[in-house]
């Protein structure tokens, strides 16, 4: 099989690449493993995070390049590489518009969602870099509408209608039965069904079920692939390149143990995120980068929630400790962080090694809220006033509670009495929760102030869910240029070999900049590189 450029990996940054490079003149195959497309985007929320896009120019929002290089670098712990985060800072806007303008995307403004570290020089208080999905109508997609990858019930409201996007959660009956008939859907599904819709358009046609696990390379260039396809070994030639796009590592144990920093117990990502573009990248000599980070996100794992593989499915957990009338603490009973912290920048706490004991302190972690809490709001997939299932701990009184998950009853009693005096007061003196307008954004915004975060925990019986350490992805990988050219140990490029998405080692380091900060990079890279690839001939 031979093709102009071979991509690795049909999720968001791939099916980007692919428009890229056709828009470009060159011919595309895209490949990927699974029975269907799309990846960890398919499966999230679907916010695209970039600054300066076209929506924030539309609605008069400021911003600027250097508002936000002056962002990330006030973040940087020595893990961004100032040429690519210079290329997304730069790209972003244009690769958003260029898919925008195929209606391969169709994005409005999050509105008053704020970036994560509002304290930082550069920061969007108000909001304007995360952008939500509009509905996309999947029986466009035909046949194709199946092979789209998604876990449970397709979301039928757009993310800016719900909690997690400031929204109420409410929308009218027939608007919803309508949507339910014509198959719209939000989220990440829109983000992924409106990508492959332009792909299938213009004739590119995802191959299934075909793995890639070596890289052809010819006198010093990556000239194709060999893939597996029904239990066979097939070279699929490149004339101008290959595009690794193939996520992360987090379901790779041996690759965990290898490079990450600490424990990773429970992603919430698909498990078919193995490694493989990685494997195949450091196969063809490439040089690595922010291999111990990840997207860390506290996650809630329920016994019976699995994947179709019957790997357990971890659910993230953003709303449920922002929320009044909760608080996390660990093993010995005690708060140990902000929980309503914005959730990647939580592993800080979740992963501090004690060498007293040599352990971490706080890991497990526990949510510990009330009924006032359960009776309000949502926890995972428990709406108010349902029965409350099995794998919630319940007990009449603190003591009981944490007897029951196997900590220091007393000392729970202790923290929980702390908290409640500070929250009837409206305020945190040992974490400053409900201080900054991220920690209000997810909490009940029908309270003013601090109180939209904090709210004593009175009212028995109480409650408690084990809370594990998860990510969204992987964010280390192999190093590129900013033209997603990947650079061997020397630091030059390998001649023919292109990579963007979780496979690469982010343009933004461990920061996770705001809501998006995972997709954004991820398309710009993915338009980055199949130009930079299309260009080999046919600048």
């Amino acid at each position: 099989m031979k093709t102009d450029i071979l991509i690795v990996g049909a999720g968001a940054a791939g099916l980007s690449a692919a428009l890229a490079a056709h828009e470009a003149g060159s011919s595309v195959t895209v490949i990927e493993k699974q029975p269907k497309l799309g990846g960890t985007a398919s499966i999230s929320g679907g916010i695209v995070w970039i600054p300066g896009n076209r929506q924030m120019q539309v609605h008069g929002i400021e911003d600027s390049r250097e508002d936000a290089l002056a962002y990330f670098r006030s973040l940087d712990q020595g893990d961004i590489d100032d040429t690519s985060l210079t290329a997304f800072v730069e790209e972003g806007p244009r690769a958003l518009a260029f898919l925008e303008d195929l209606d391969a995307a169709r994005l409005s403004l999050l509105e008053g969602y704020p970036d994560y570290y509002l304290d930082r020089p550069g920061a969007k208080p108000d909001g304007g870099r995360a952008l939500d999905n509009d509905l996309f109508d999947f029986t466009t997609l035909g046949d194709w509408a199946d092979k789209i990858f998604h876990h449970g019930p397709a979301p039928r409201m757009m993310l800016r209608e719900t909690p997690l996007g400031g929204g109420t959660g409410q929308v009218d009956p027939v608007e919803m039965a309508r949507r339910e008939s014509e198959d719209l859907r939000g989220w990440g599904q829109a983000l992924i069904g409106r990508l492959l819709k332009a792909c299938l358009d213009r004739g590119i046609e995802p191959l299934l079920d075909v793995s890639g696990y070596r890289l052809i390379v010819e006198e010093g260039r990556v000239t194709g692939a060999t893939v597996h396809r029904d239990d066979t070994d097939l070279a699929i030639e490149a004339s101008q390149g290959v595009i690794l796009a193939t996520g992360g590592f987090e379901w790779n144990e041996e690759l965990k143990q290898t490079f990450l920093r600490g424990p990773l117990d429970a992603p919430a990502s698909p498990p078919g995120n193995q490694g493989d573009g990685l494997k195949m990248a450091m196969a063809a000599g490439a040089s690595l980068g922010n291999m111990t980070s990840a997207w860390w996100v506290p996650t809630l794992s329920i016994p019976d929630v699995k994947w179709e593989g019957g790997e357990q499915r971890s659910m993230p957990v953003l709303i449920e400790r922002t929320l009044p009338h909760t608080i996390m603490v660990n093993s010995t009973g005690q708060r140990f962080c902000n929980e309503a912290n914005n959730y990647s920048a939580l592993a800080g706490a979740f992963h501090q090694f004690d060498p007293a004991t040599y352990s971490y302190p706080n890991l497990p972690a526990y949510l510990i809220f009330d009924s006032q809490y359960i009776s309000r709001y949502p926890l995972a997939s428990v709406m108010p006033g349902q029965p409350i299932p099995d794998w919630i701990t319940r007990a009449d009184d603190l003591e009981s509670l944490g007897a029951a998950i196997d900590i220091d009853g007393a000392q729970l009693e202790e923290t929980v009495a702390r908290f409640n005096a500070h929250a009837i007061k409206g305020h945190d003196p040992d974490f400053a929760r409900g201080e900054n307008a991220y920690d209000r954004f997810y909490g009940d915004r029908s309270r003013d102030g601090a109180a939209a975060t904090l709210g004593p925990i009175t009212n028995g019986p109480f409650y408690a869910v084990e809370i594990k350490m998860g990510t969204l992805g992987t964010n280390g990988g192999a190093k590129t240029d900013g033209s997603a050219q990947v650079l061997d140990l020397d630091g030059e490029p390998i001649s023919g070999l292109f990579a963007a998405g979780n496979v690469i080692s982010c343009p933004t380091g461990g920061v996770y900049a705001g809501a998006g900060g995972t997709l954004g990079p991820a398309l710009t890279f993915g338009y980055i590189a199949g130009r930079a690839a299309a260009r080999r001939i046919n600048s």
